[in-house]
């Protein structure tokens, strides 16, 4: 779900590495499996999902 929240944001693997205190390639692992559990063909789509489900801040 954070994950999911971080792309809701629109944060980068580095970005979200950060946040989170995970290394980047542990990201990328987590973002593909979300991908794949959601259906999505890419990030964008995810982040889509998060924001309509009121995952994201909002950049507020």
């Amino acid at each position: 779900m954070e994950i999911l929240a971080c792309l809701g944001e629109g944060l980068s693997n580095a970005g979200i590495g950060a946040r989170l205190y995970l290394a980047e390639a542990t990201v990328k692992g987590y973002v593909s499996r979300v991908l794949e559990k959601l259906g999505c063909s890419n990030r964008t789509q995810a982040g889509l999902i998060a924001h309509d489900a009121g995952l994201a801040a909002g950049g507020g």
